[in-house]
């Protein structure tokens, strides 16, 4: 069990810098972190995903490295470091970090010696052609309607380099057997020190074709090296990676149990908000089941509502993306790069309570590992006068005390800004007043992680959807060697009463209700009915015993 301990696992993203301040610089940092374990480990966090820690210039929320080997100053160094793991272990967290390789800092030592003489040895980590080749495609990063190309021409190198994002984040070429070999040594020394894993950004483009860049076979190779790797220097050790594509590819970095442990599934969470735009559950249903058969006890796909960036709609069709853009981005500064929405899930519902305990039901019980966001569990918004994917970075409101509580720094040192004022405002939207409140949405979190953690089912089973006859209400059925979890959610503003059967199931006694938006009458076998409240939503289970 311990080394598939990420298959039940409660995940929690934050940055570092924006979560609590410790020497009121204005800036989060490991100290800061630390003192706040004890709130996470309360809330049911099992696991931390830091985003980048290493020493950066800063200019992509420190996705752009310039050492591998350095924390960034601002959070502290490695001792506090070291101390911040250790104090995990025993609030009884697993910390896992960003690794982000498919490209650097134009600052990193690797760049900079490669600029200076094209007979270096670092001349081949990055990729370099003299003539500007054709772009098959706009930029990552350019705007709506921009032609941005991914070629930067390097007056000292006097060649041009691909970025597959920011021309500041020059890419590394993995088809170098020496980039990997730098790969493979920052990985150990970072397990060394004690962490769980890696979350491995941007995987798919570390094998798209750029200029010269040529793999020498499969270029997939480097993940199943990469694994390999990983287990062999911490066993329980796990690779989550960011592979933002359609269903069918998945298995192309799963990989039969030799790649990848674990993959964020962008495509449902897409159609999760197609179906609160429309009220309906039917967009959400036929995206699980493209979810691949093939997924492996090894394996398993993270389950989130927001991330740190944009929220990308772009495996919905261009009509579908519209529709939502109209129901949760109408105005033109709440969307970005034309694919995506710029607002924290709270604002997105309205604030809506029953709207945001339907989406987190979705969270806690569809196939996956649940991945939370730093704030998400309080209801925090956004701040929308903040520069692009800013707007959804604010500081953690912690208090109603100044800052949010967050940091005790003059206002205009904040590393971000406070959101202050209005429904989201750190006055009314904190951790502090809601810990207090036994009606508050932090509590029912953390009612429902607990419930999450007790039946496995959700993380572990074979995922069927269950025909309700009804397209407002989506129901499924996950099944494994511990028993039979059922969920049941209403889409719409109407109470809803549906029958269904269990799949390849005749028996359904001793099928009972175990959490849901209130308390239902008991549910009877004999009709194999449920009934839900607007927006209402029911978990069912059956234990192993009875099977």
């Amino acid at each position: 069990m311990n080394k598939f301990w990420y298959k039940n696992a409660i995940f929690y993203s934050l940055d570092v810098e924006t979560f609590k301040d410790s020497n009121d610089d204005g800036t989060g940092d490991f100290e800061g972190l630390r003192n706040g374990l004890s709130y996470l480990s309360s809330l049911g966090v099992t696991c931390l995903w830091l985003l980048p820690i290493f020493d950066t210039p800063n200019r992509d929320n420190g996705y752009d490295v310039r050492d591998y080997y350095k924390i960034d100053p601002r959070l502290g160094d490695l001792g506090h470091f070291a101390q911040l793991l250790d104090a995990a272990e025993e609030e009884g967290m697993r910390v896992i970090i960003d690794l982000s390789v498919n490209h650097t800092s134009i600052e990193h030592f690797w760049f900079q010696e490669a600029r200076k003489d094209k007979k270096s040895r670092y001349r081949d980590y990055y990729i370099w052609v003299d003539e500007k080749p054709e772009d098959p495609e706009p930029n990552m990063m350019a705007g709506d309607g921009e032609s941005g190309s991914s070629w930067k021409y390097d007056r000292k190198a006097k060649a041009y380099y691909y970025h597959s994002f920011y021309p500041h984040q020059p890419d590394l070429n993995l088809s170098n057997p020496d980039v990997q070999k730098e790969i493979f040594r920052i990985m150990h020394f970072w397990l060394k020190l004690g962490v769980s894993g890696f979350r491995i950004d941007a995987a798919p483009h570390m094998f798209k074709e750029k200029g010269r860049m040529d793999f020498d076979g499969d270029p997939h190779e480097i993940f199943r090296n990469f694994r390999e790797f990983v287990e062999t220097q911490k066993p329980d050790a796990i690779l989550l990676a960011e592979v933002d594509l359609d269903p069918n590819d998945y298995n192309k970095f799963l990989g039969n149990e030799d790649q990848m442990h674990m993959l964020f599934n962008f495509y449902v969470n897409n159609f999760i908000y197609l179906a609160f735009a429309r009220e309906e559950a039917t967009p959400l249903a036929k995206a699980m089941e493209r979810m691949p058969e093939s997924i492996t006890e090894k394996e398993q796909l993270a389950i989130f509502l927001r991330n740190h960036d944009e929220l990308n709609l772009d495996k919905l069709k261009k009509n579908e993306r519209e529709e939502v853009f109209k129901a949760f981005a109408p105005k033109d500064n709440m969307r970005i790069f034309g694919r995506g929405i710029r607002r924290r899930l709270a604002s997105i519902l309205g604030n809506d309570r029953k709207k945001m305990e339907l989406a987190h039901s979705l969270l806690f019980t569809l196939p996956g590992t649940p991945v939370l966001r730093y704030g998400e569990e309080i209801g925090m918004g956004e701040d929308l006068s903040m520069e692009g994917r800013s707007s959804v970075r604010t500081v953690m409101q912690w208090s109603s005390e100044k800052n949010g509580g967050f940091s005790n720094a003059p206002k205009a040192k904040l590393i971000r800004n406070v959101i202050s004022g209005g429904e989201f405002g750190y006055e009314k939207v904190n951790v502090s007043d809601q810990h207090r409140d036994p009606d508050s949405f932090l509590n029912w979190i953390s009612k429902a992680i607990d419930y999450r953690k007790e039946f496995p089912e959700f993380g572990w089973g074979r995922c069927r959807i269950i025909d309700t006859a009804n397209p407002k209400v989506l129901g499924y059925f996950t099944k494994s060697d511990k028993g039979i979890g059922i969920a049941f959610h209403n889409f719409s503003d109407k109470e809803m009463t549906v029958e269904f059967k269990l799949e390849g199931e005749k028996d359904l006694k001793n099928i009972i209700d175990i959490f849901g938006n209130m308390r239902y009458d008991p549910f009877d076998p004999e009709k194999g009915e449920i009934t839900l409240t607007p927006y209402g939503y029911r978990w069912l289970h059956k234990r192993k015993m009875y099977l």
